[in-house]
């Protein structure tokens, strides 16, 4: 099937649209590049970047800059009956990310087996798989769960004891457990660095769905730090 496919930067408003109606969380997450993709002339999705949360994208550990060396491939929301594979929209993807910032080494991003996700987009795509993340840590307020970085950036104590005192007598702190960690290196030195730290590749799971619907740089023209397309 031969499809003509386009990606370009996308509006916050399509970012928006994609995520809550094809991409089975339903939300948005924080990301600062927003990248459409285009089947035939009709939109078909979003693939999102960011700077992640917590020390997600703390590259020091692979001898990175803290930021701005490494980013997050936060989100692909695309509809369910897109044509293109999901490897090739990513592919097209990372290399307009690369493009517009140049001083990007890294790409990291994570799939949830939870979700029965196991990470078969990343591995068609050749990203080093390097195992499972520890678990993080999230409260649900109001029968939402929050990162702690949400906690702490709504000016509210990151306990459980604390919250239940002043915001949500209900409130509870939950540990989640971790996801498969995925790095695509972008030039051939960082591809040397973390290839020692590949390992097999987990399999998909027997009775998992994919449920991918629901059902910076030198003059950046966007940046991870700015809204793309807002």
């Amino acid at each position: 099937m031969t499809v003509d496919l386009k990606i370009d930067w996308a509006t916050t408003e399509a970012a928006q649209y994609a995520c809550k109606n094809w991409h089975y969380t339903g939300k948005m997450p924080n990301a600062g590049v927003k990248i459409g993709i285009w089947e035939d002339g009709k939109f078909a999705g979003v693939i999102l970047f960011g700077i992640g949360a917590a020390n997600a994208t703390n590259g020091s550990k692979y001898g990175l800059a803290a930021k701005n060396e490494i980013a997050e491939l936060a989100r692909v929301a695309l509809k369910p009956n897109h044509k293109a594979t999901v490897s090739q929209c990513v592919a097209m993807a990372v290399r307009l990310l690369k493009k517009q910032s140049p001083k990007l080494r890294m790409l990291i991003s994570f799939a949830d087996p939870q979700q029965g996700h196991h990470g078969g987009i990343y591995q068609a795509g050749n990203w080093v798989y390097t195992g499972v993340s520890s678990g993080d840590r999230c409260f649900v307020v109001f029968g939402e769960r929050k990162h702690a970085k949400t906690i702490h950036s709504n000016g509210w104590v990151q306990k459980e004891s604390w919250l239940r005192s002043n915001v949500d007598p209900h409130a509870k702190e939950v540990r989640l457990p971790g996801k498969h960690r995925y790095l695509m290196p972008l030039d051939k030195e960082m591809r040397e660095r973390i290839e020692p730290l590949r390992k097999p590749y987990p399999k998909r799971p027997k009775q998992a769905t994919s449920p991918q619907g629901k059902g910076g740089g030198a003059a950046p023209t966007r940046t991870l730090q700015t809204q793309a397309g807002a």
